[in-house]
């Protein structure tokens, strides 16, 4: 089976550390995806073969495939609970498109887009429930602690986003709090499903646990730099939502703190009300501080630390998987 979303990665060399060991697992996990959400649906297929397009690199998967195997062999439950974290991870995204108010995302309509809003929240719920009865059908409670925390975790750090737009006098310690929460969870909980399922000892689970999050945390960080800096026809989904929205990304956190006292007010007050129209210039102020660099540089921090958690385990094929997938965060431009 061919994989799509691997275009996304132009850089063949670390498309094949990250892909190569785990490429026949991640062609299960896409079997399995669409088993569970294609299978009998004739009535809304439409709708569930356009969704399960947005989820993009799979990277998810591929954190639990490769972690399982930097461990030990690959089971079949590796495989599901693969198809379970990007379900979770693809019914976020089409609800985050409705918070934004995002027209494309992979070079494809939104579902809010393309359908309405009514329809992007359903198949986002939906997505969420077919996630947790797969994860239950394996009937390890572990297994379901693990995902479950995952979700609510993910939906408080979501929550609180949402409770803090328009606040200006965020911390980059809060930042970091609630980007750990809404995105780097699910990149924790995916490292130690894979450790957990092929049974590794438990140093070696939370040492994955705490690469993922690290990851993930990175991850976030970047994909809130290129919402600010970053090429809607290359990244292929709607940019500078996050300052339409009024959300205090680690750019902006930076701008503000290095902002003259004199100007720091009027600044909070342009965010604040921020419009269409005052997009290209908030852009442009953020690029020409030094609030960019310094926030690759901050995710750069947390690439190195998440390799050092990878210290000690086997050294093989599935490691360097991990390793390249960890900076390919940082290199990233979609």
């Amino acid at each position: 089976m061919s994989l799509p979303w691997v275009t996304a990665i132009n850089d063949a060399d670390v498309l094949a550390k990250i892909y190569g060991p785990i490429r026949a697992g991640l062609a299960q996990v896409e079997d399995l995806l669409r088993l569970h959400l294609l299978d009998g649906k004739p009535h809304f297929r439409r709708l569930l073969e356009h969704g399960i397009q947005l989820g993009g690199k799979r990277l998810r998967p591929a954190v639990v495939l490769l972690a399982g195997q930097v461990c030990g062999q690959l089971r079949q439950e590796h495989f599901f609970m693969g198809a379970v974290v990007e379900l979770i991870h693809t019914a976020t995204l089409v609800h985050d498109d409705v918070l934004d108010g995002a027209q494309h995302r992979r070079h494809l309509q939104t579902v809010n887009f393309r359908w309405d809003t009514e329809t992007s929240i359903l198949l986002g719920d939906y997505l969420f429930t077919i996630a947790i009865e797969m994860a239950a059908q394996l009937r390890d409670q572990e297994i379901s602690s693990l995902v479950s925390r995952a979700g609510r975790k993910l939906c408080e750090g979501e929550l609180r986003q949402i409770c803090e737009r328009g606040n200006f006098d965020l911390t980059e310690e809060e930042y970091l709090q609630i980007i750990e929460a809404k995105t780097a969870e699910l990149y924790a909980c995916s490292a130690e499903l894979g450790a957990y399922l092929a049974r590794a000892e438990e140093p070696v689970r939370q040492a994955l646990s705490r690469f993922g999050r690290k990851v993930g945390i990175a991850f976030q960080i970047i994909d809130d730099v290129l919402d600010i800096a970053g090429d809607e026809q290359v990244a292929g989904k709607s940019l500078g939502t996050d300052l339409l929205k009024r959300k205090a990304t680690l750019p902006v956190i930076r701008l503000l703190q290095m902002a003259p006292a004199g100007v720091r007010e009027d600044l909070r007050q342009r965010l604040r009300h921020a419009s269409p129209d005052d997009l290209h210039g908030l852009r442009m102020e953020i690029a020409q501080s030094d609030a960019l660099d310094y926030s690759r540089q901050r995710a750069r921090q947390y690439v190195e630390e998440a390799i050092r958690e990878l210290t000690g385990l086997p050294e093989n094929a599935a490691l360097l998987g991990l390793k390249a997938l960890a900076e390919y965060v940082l290199s990233r431009n979609r």
